[in-house]
């Protein structure tokens, strides 16, 4: 070689460009578009933006409602109760499967499609990788959830119209402050959403090539679901993200109990946080050139099952040392006054609907004597042999009247009142108005026994 062209070969390696990483908001932009464009999104996406709608707007017209469900019993009255039934369903099903279809396949499929060198000649940086298809999974499921907020809410309102919505305990929210709370709602039930998707990114790393990484967000949840069902202590039940897809329903009740709800966001953003720091920590120590590390083994115990194992013993100990309570949280004391509280607020309800004189809470002074087993069992913790008897006063009346309820009280706080005479009541589901037969807001009822309240005792 003359010295002349080992001279221009040497400027020409001077300047030639160096190779720069791919920015963070192009590869973003292109695991959003590779999310999208697959059938199954996209089916998703449709479903989501269509079907609650559907579901609420069909159910509007229906004779039977879904009573079993929080403000399921509402449907016919006010178009804001479908929402939160979406909501109550959505926790339990809809969105631990969203969370699966989008989260947790989106390393998995790179492993069996063998197309993790193309990808890291492209971008040359594992971490905007994983941090791309993180925020690209994110998005795709705040848009599912967009989607059930605004189907649900427009077929709810369209069916029935933009009416007062009965709180949990039993007082009337106006057409603002429900819209307000709904949505509300709806975004303390992402902090639930994202843990759980979190949850599939690590499945999803951790697991490799199978596509059982699918399963992680589901079966998390199920086991979640279970566990909110056993008489746990009220620690370790706050302790679980999941419990944020219950006490969202403290948002409906005057005043607002946010305590629990509080505790339970706050405990799903930290499940967010260390589930996806567990799986970037993973991810970028991968060694790409080994074809046949798939991530199973060792690593799914040290990184996978031991950081939330430690986070769960942790949010249990502070949680605990945190609140008042550390048994069920169900009391004799906080059941009766539940129980008073929303019957005081639906007998107006009812007063209003057959145009009786007005009345007030104070004027009323409901009472609940609530036992449980005919006075054999101890009256607390959940169960579904609660039987109460309220007592209230009408003025210019000097006997009492009195009511006879059975209640089931789930693990959650949950309550459901089942009218058991006088007829007059809350015997029978419809009243005889003046306008026509309308639903007995007295017949059956839900209510919720605050289980952090301050008179809450080491049980």
């Amino acid at each position: 070689m003359s010295t002349a062209t080992a001279g221009r070969t040497a400027a020409g390696a001077v300047a030639a460009p160096e190779a720069h990483r791919v920015p963070l908001g192009r590869v973003y932009r292109f695991e959003l578009v590779k999310l999208l464009s697959q059938w199954r999104i996209r089916l998703l996406m449709l479903a989501c933006w269509t079907a609650p709608g559907l579901f609420v707007a069909a159910v509007a017209q229906q004779g039977t409602l879904p009573s079993d469900t929080l403000f399921g019993r509402w449907m016919h009255a006010t178009g804001w109760a479908g929402p939160l039934v979406v909501l109550g369903f959505a926790g339990s099903w809809a969105l631990p499967l969203l969370t699966s279809v989008v989260a947790g396949d989106v390393f998995a499929a790179e492993d069996r499609l063998g197309t993790w060198r193309h990808l890291l000649v492209a971008v040359r940086s594992p971490r905007r990788i994983f941090v791309s298809k993180a925020l690209a999974s994110g998005t795709v499921i705040v848009l599912l959830v967009a989607g059930l907020v605004a189907a649900s809410t427009v077929g709810g309102l369209a069916a029935v119209g933009n009416h007062p919505l009965v709180g949990v305990d039993g007082h009337l929210l106006s057409p603002s402050d429900a819209a307000g709370n709904v949505l509300l709602a709806w975004v303390c039930a992402l902090a639930p959403t994202l843990a759980l998707a979190s949850l599939g990114l690590l499945g999803s790393v951790l697991l490799g090539r199978s596509p059982m990484g699918l399963l992680v967000p589901a079966l998390a949840a199920v086991a979640m679901q279970l566990a909110q069902m056993l008489p746990l202590p009220v620690a370790l039940r706050l302790a679980l993200p999941g419990y944020a897809f219950v006490s969202w329903n403290g948002l409906f009740t005057a005043p607002a109990r946010l305590d629990e709800l509080l505790i339970a966001v706050t405990v799903s953003l930290v499940w967010a946080v260390v589930a996806t720091a567990a799986a970037y920590l993973l991810f970028v120590r991968r060694d790409f050139t080994n074809g046949s590390e798939d991530g199973v083994g060792r690593r799914t115990v040290t990184f996978g099952v031991l950081p939330l194992a430690g986070l769960l013993a942790l949010g249990f100990g502070a949680v605990a040392v945190a609140t008042p309570s550390t048994g069920s949280g169900i009391s004799q004391e906080k059941v009766q006054r539940s129980v008073a509280t929303v019957f005081a607020h639906l007998y107006r309800l009812q007063t209003e609907q057959l145009h009786r004189p007005a009345v007030t809470e104070e004027q009323l002074q409901v009472t609940a004597a609530c036992e449980r087993g005919d006075g054999q069992v101890d009256p607390e913790g959940p169960g579904n042999d609660w039987r109460c008897v309220v007592t209230w006063h009408l003025p210019g009346t000097a006997a009492p009247g009195t009511a006879v309820y059975q209640l089931d009280i789930a693990s959650d706080g949950r309550l459901q009142a089942d009218g058991d005479g006088p007829k007059e009541v809350n015997g029978y589901f419809l009243v005889h108005t003046p306008a026509g037969d309308a639903p007995n807001p007295l017949w059956q009822f839900d209510g919720q026994v605050e289980l952090l309240s301050p008179s809450s005792t080491k049980e």
